[in-house]
């Protein structure tokens, strides 16, 4: 007799070979592989000039890099030699440095640095053994990594963060990468941020730096004094012009390591009053001033979004939400997220939109230019086709993942990743029966 889990991961098997069968994907839809479904990770898309690189886990985990160039139908498979496990945090991200050659980490949550570097530039034929396992950059602190992150400094060359540590006890390093030596050195002799001065121990998380139309590195951050993700407290900024002198929105400088003691706190939100990490954003006025948007509670307790903007006489912070409800969140590991806010966008005809989600109500507002508060909402045309935003798997519980591309788009030819698999699971494996691997696809978009 079949276990009823069975039943289910059959019928979910059959119907997603019929849904196969019947249909066709458009030209704009290019299929990559069957991909892990299990829990959400995050992949990569990384397009340089007319090639294309993919990094995802496969059906059985393994860490993989898909190869083509523009116009190409076929992929070449990379086999890199790592399986991730059932943790959400081991995302992977690629880069490629100023002589075209490709960087790549991933798998990695308070764990050893796991780094790989292609053998040849991006332009050239790839092959099983393209990418080199090093696994190191500095040697220094690279034994409790997270959150890897690559960017570009004002010169065009290489910059690698990660946060050291855990959460609610670690500091945030920066290496660049020296592209004629072919080696990676601190850009900073001390850590950006560090939650290990001043007595208690605590962590930022990070939105940024994200390189403004007034061509400076902004940076937003909330503090977590633990694990537990109701401890995450005061919206924080800074910014600088080369990612090494940071100085306060007033223009002050800031020594380093920024502490909650000595950093600009825009909001101070305290533990427990709504305030997440993944939920801070950094947009632009029509002035090139940066606008943080953030989700914290109201005085009567409720969910609502905040903005908040530099003024003569300080941080102005507007609620440009109105909902009726209250997102309670708690515990350690990955998370439902009820609520998702987008970056404060100056539309064509000059005025301030906001764009968020929430089980309360979702949409564009019109925000006004000068208290920032929603005047009116917005009818936002829609960036995804709904055959493709929503999900097609006959499985419960499925969601669709889509991943922006960290290289050339452009409005004249965007690239992105779809997806699909289960939501997260704090990080811990699924007892219940696991979905068939879900297609990956590349999505060309028009704008």
């Amino acid at each position: 007799m079949w276990h009823r889990s069975s039943i289910v991961a059959i019928a979910c098997a059959a119907a997603l070979t019929a849904m196969a069968r019947a249909e066709t994907p458009p030209d704009d839809v290019l299929d990559v592989a069957p991909v892990w479904a299990g829990h959400p990770v995050g992949f990569s898309l990384l397009t340089v000039n007319d090639r294309q690189l993919v990094g995802f886990y496969n059906a059985d985990r393994r860490l993989t890099v898909a190869v083509r160039s523009l116009g190409d139908m076929d992929w070449t498979f990379v086999p890199l030699p790592r399986h991730t496990g059932w943790d959400s945090h081991n995302s992977i991200e690629m880069a490629v440095d100023r002589d075209g050659f490709v960087h790549l980490t991933a798998d990695m949550h308070t764990s050893p640095l796991v780094y790989f570097r292609s053998r040849h530039p991006i332009d050239e034929p790839f092959t099983a053994d393209s990418f080199e396992p090093l696994h190191r950059m500095t040697g220094d602190r690279e034994d409790r990594v997270t959150y890897p992150t690559f960017l570009h400094d004002a010169t065009g060359e290489l910059v690698f963060m990660y946060r050291y540590g855990s959460s609610g006890n670690g500091d945030q390093i920066l290496n660049r990468y020296d592209t004629a030596a072919r080696r990676w050195e601190r850009l900073l002799d001390e850590p950006l941020t560090s939650g290990r001065l001043g007595g208690a121990t605590m962590n930022a998380y990070f939105n940024g730096p994200i390189r403004g139309p007034d061509g400076s590195f902004h940076l937003a951050w909330v503090w977590r004094d633990t694990p537990d993700c109701d401890t995450c407290h005061d919206v924080c900024y800074a910014r600088s012009r080369d990612l090494i002198h940071w100085e306060r929105s007033d223009g002050m400088p800031l020594e380093l390591p920024m502490t909650a003691a000595t950093c600009e706190v825009v909001d101070p939100v305290p533990a427990g009053g709504g305030l997440i990490n993944g939920l801070v954003t950094i947009g632009f006025d029509t002035d090139q001033r940066p606008i943080l948007s953030y989700h914290k509670y109201d005085a009567a307790g409720r969910s609502q979004i905040y903005a908040a903007r530099r003024q003569a006489g300080g941080w102005q912070v507007s609620q440009t939400s109105d909902w009726d409800h209250r997102w309670e969140f708690g515990g350690g590991g990955s998370i439902e997220f009820e609520v998702g806010i987008g970056p404060v966008t100056v539309a064509d005809d000059g005025t301030l939109v906001q764009e968020s989600s929430s089980v309360a109500g979702s949409g564009a507002w019109r925000l006004d230019p000068e208290s920032l508060a929603a005047v009116e909402p917005l009818e936002q045309p829609k960036l995804m086709p709904v055959d493709l935003d929503r999900v097609r798997s006959p499985c419960p519980g499925m969601q669709v993942h889509w991943q922006n591309d960290s290289g050339d788009s452009t409005p004249r030819r965007r690239f992105m990743l779809r997806w699909e698999t289960l939501g997260p699971n704090r990080d811990r494996p699924r007892s219940e029966s696991l979905p068939p691997p879900a297609m990956l696809q590349v999505i060309e978009l028009e704008e």
